[in-house]
């Protein structure tokens, strides 16, 4: 008998959403959406000679449906396409006539956000120069490192960091030219005329070129030189674009330093390829973000590594006039970023009334990335997604392998000597395929071919092929959500077991006076493997019942092995910090549980039950092998 219709398309309806749920080919359509207009558009700009992203800038600059919508919007002001435009070609020639800076030389650019930052960018393209971004709170050696490494031609440095340029740092550069960007520098360069400058100056580069030079944060020893090519700037910003459905009237609001590549590869370089605003921040402060991004009138808000625990750790701010919790007051539609933890995930949405997380997961001198569009708890704390389509697709551009924990390195079998996968919802290492012609999708580290070699795997799965190695510890489950669980060597062994410091981390979160937690493993004396340490802010003073609900909380969400023996509290987990909110361990585990090492942090070790203070006749005793943990 035939189903009435007023029954089967309901029924049809309802089989076709849970087909789409299942197979997630509602996300690969989103996915699709930024895919393909990203590969268009570097293919159609590298036959064209275009890749320079200083011809998309003039490209909006010169569309009447663009030139005067705002492209910068920096504190109190706000600067159009044409203008950033005018303002790029005045910086250009300011760099041509007055230093020589020719195409191709390379500028140490020392600045902290500013709109300047953004002109002197593309002044530097559109001569064909390239920009080293450096962090401005460098000093000394690694300053030094940094700028040399670059075969820099200049140095541009902001005043409010002239205090990093001492006298060491200028003997050591040498006869290298330091220009001050001071007020009258800035009216200097922006009296200059704003000629464009002639195609010959940019012409022959190609997508795999260096763009920028990005640096790593050199938590386990001196930065390198990420090189950022064009074709990364290009399919990066084309592709965010698409993914999250941006519209020339969206202001994307960041306070994350613009010397790192989440503020201008998936920030500034989205907005331009969108078309819309983008709004900058000086820097990060609890105190300024929401402030700063209802100023702007922000949909969208990007957040780096500790950034959202932090704002969900601070205080509500109020109306003072009428007494509001301005918490909900806003217009962001979307957070996107990288390090969101799966502990705050929810809340952080739930607090702020965000719509969605945009988690994605990349490194600046990577060549992929994965993405999670996230508006429900159904991929909180993932920091990738694949639909049905995308799952195959993801076979044949990474895989992710089994780790020997021994060795950090990927397991082998000892037959073929070949790297095998691991299974769903199993650990391993993330590899990301390169093609046989590495070069053109991975350009490594500048001037540094033995650091670029240390990131490729070789023979992985057959003899000759090639992978970029992350450092990180993922899963794959069966619904095609990806998670991070540590970064290689932050896991530790204690009592024959592996300990996941993300894991720890994430479980002392959850207790209601934690409000960040760093954990590492520390060597103690007469012990094997190293013993876990949590670094952690608290919301108030310490006392004896406060350190027994965090053993206890430690013990009911931990295995025993995992719980931490030591408790860290003080300054140093606030000064293991990046600038762009990251957590650093290196410092914390070299100083380990010294109490002649940590300064004016305490410490607390495990006893009977609850955390005690471990003093240094404690560590005496240690050091004597009078105690066996």
């Amino acid at each position: 008998m035939p189903t009435p219709l007023a029954l089967s398309l309901p029924a049809a309806a309802a089989g076709l959403a849970y087909f789409n749920a299942k197979t997630g080919l509602w996300y690969d359509r989103i996915m699709l959406r930024g895919t393909i207009p990203a590969i268009y558009r570097v293919i159609s700009r590298g036959r064209n000679d275009r890749c320079n992203i200083f011809y998309t800038l003039e490209d909006a600059a010169k569309n009447t449906a663009t030139s005067n919508h705002p492209f910068i919007l920096f504190q109190d002001k706000s600067w159009t396409y044409a203008e950033v435009y005018e303002m790029a070609l005045r910086y250009g020639n300011w760099f041509k006539t007055k230093f020589g800076v020719k195409p191709k030389d390379i500028v140490a650019v020392d600045l902290q956000n500013s709109v300047h930052f953004i002109f002197i960018s593309f002044g530097l393209w559109s001569i064909g120069a390239k920009p080293a971004y450096i962090n401005y709170n460098l000093t000394d050696q690694p300053l030094i490192h940094c700028v040399k490494t670059a075969n820099s031609v200049l140095m541009l440095v902001d005043p409010e960091v002239a205090v990093n340029i001492d006298d060491n740092v200028r003997e050591s550069l040498g006869g290298l030219r330091i220009e001050y960007l001071t007020e009258e520098v800035k009216a200097e360069a922006l009296a200059a005329e704003p000629a464009r400058p002639s195609d010959s100056l940019r012409s022959g580069e190609a997508a795999k070129d260096i763009a920028i030079l990005i640096y790593t944060s050199g938590t386990t020893g001196l930065p390198k030189a990420a090189i950022v090519s064009w074709k990364k700037l290009i399919l990066a910003g084309s592709f965010i674009g698409g993914y999250l459905g941006t519209k020339q009237s969206d202001v994307f609001y960041t306070c994350m330093p613009l010397y790192h590549g989440s503020a201008t590869i998936m920030g500034m370089s989205h907005c331009l390829e969108s078309r819309c605003t983008f709004a900058i921040g000086k820097k990060f402060s609890t105190k300024t973000f929401w402030k700063e991004a209802r100023q702007h009138k922000a949909t969208m808000i990007q957040y780096v590594g500790e950034t959202c625990r932090y704002l969900l750790a601070a205080r509500p701010q109020i109306d003072p006039a009428t007494g509001e919790n301005l918490d909900k007051k806003h217009n962001i539609r979307v957070a996107f970023g990288n390090g969101l933890r799966p502990d705050i995930w929810e809340r952080f949405r739930e607090r702020f009334d965000i719509e969605s997380i945009a988690e994605f997961y990349a490194a600046t001198e990577g060549n992929l990335a994965t993405w999670n569009l996230s508006r429900n708890d159904f991929a909180s704390g993932a920091i990738g997604r694949f639909g049905i389509l995308y799952r195959q697709i993801a076979k044949l551009t990474s895989a992710i392998v089994r780790q020997d924990l021994d060795t950090d390195s990927p397991w082998r079998d000892p037959k073929t000597g070949l790297c095998r996968h691991v299974d769903h919802g199993e650990v391993g290492e993330l590899l990301m395929a390169l093609p046989a012609d590495t070069e053109s999708d991975f350009q490594g580290y500048y001037n540094n071919n033995e650091a670029t070699e240390k990131k490729i795997l070789r023979d992985v799965f057959k003899k000759g092929d090639g992978y970029f190695r992350t450092g990180d510890l993922v899963s794959l489950d069966s619904e095609g959500r990806m998670f991070f669980h540590d970064r290689i060597g932050d896991t530790f062994r204690w009592k024959s077991e592996n300990v996941a410091t993300t894991e720890v981390s994430e479980a002392l979160g959850t207790h209601p006076a934690v409000q960040e937690a760093n954990v590492y493993g520390v060597q103690l004396p007469n012990h094997d493997g190293r013993a876990g340490c949590a670094a952690i802010m608290l919301a108030e003073a310490p006392d004896d019942a406060l350190l027994r609900s965090l053993a206890e909380h430690a013990r009911n969400k931990l295995p025993k092995y995992a719980v931490p023996l030591f408790l860290r509290i003080g300054k140093g987990l606030t000064a293991a910090v990046t600038g762009t909110n990251k957590q650093q361990k290196h410092g914390l585990r070299e100083q380990g549980v010294n109490p002649a090492l940590v300064g004016d942090d305490e410490l607390f070790w495990l006893q009977d039950g609850t955390y005690v203070k471990f003093r240094k006749s404690d560590w005496e005793r240690l050091n004597a092998g009078q105690v066996k943990l």
